[in-house]
């Protein structure tokens, strides 16, 4: 259940940064905000994955290519791992600031 973990933790991130209006840009800039672009972020992993389950199933019944399979299996890897690395770091943020003295 890495995946659940990763997504619940870019997921509590962007709901702190929505929350705390931590966006990137000055207010009233056309750019996103920091909380917006992690669950963008997160939902294309997501639909990265799903579209892997898909082109995997397709494969194995013999409608789809096994070239396509892979590749998009191979997008939803590399999505995972960028997840996993985000989280990483944002928890190693959240320790460092726990550990400041006051």
């Amino acid at each position: 259940m890495p995946v659940a973990g990763a997504t619940g933790a870019l997921r509590a991130a962007a709901a702190y940064a929505a929350q705390a209006g931590g966006g990137v840009a000055a207010p009233g800039a056309d750019q996103p905000s920091f909380g917006g672009m992690l669950t963008r972020a997160m939902e294309s992993a997501v639909e990265l994955g799903r579209s892997a389950d898909a082109a995997s199933t397709q494969a194995l019944m013999g409608q789809g290519s096994v070239t396509d399979a892979v590749l998009a299996i191979s997008r939803a890897e590399l999505a995972l791992q960028t997840t996993v690395a985000v989280r990483d770091r944002v928890v190693a943020a959240y320790q460092d600031v726990m550990r400041m003295p006051i």
